[in-house]
């Protein structure tokens, strides 16, 4: 699942941006990647692992919805029903 957001861009400042994707890996664990930084600047990446898919799922959707309470909204979505939906 990979979903991307973003923040409106104000005045001359480049617009703000957050990527979450949660990825299998080969042993059937669960990883979440969260990229967040300024568009054409630097960015930070954290990753988070986990064993069992619904509480890797349950992580991806609290990161999403934080974001979206700070004013992020939804740029591209991959792997879910719908921007807010649950595969």
């Amino acid at each position: 699942m990979r979903l991307y957001l973003q923040t409106m861009p104000a005045s001359a400042e480049p617009p703000r941006y957050v990527q979450i994707v949660l990825e299998q890996d080969l042993l059937g664990g669960w990883t979440l990647y969260r990229e967040s930084g300024t568009q054409g600047g630097r960015a930070t990446l954290k990753r988070d692992q986990y064993l069992e898919r619904d509480e890797a799922i349950a992580a991806f959707e609290k990161v999403r919805d934080a974001q979206l309470k700070r004013g992020y909204r939804v740029m591209f979505a991959q792997g879910l029903d719908g921007p807010h939906g649950r595969r």
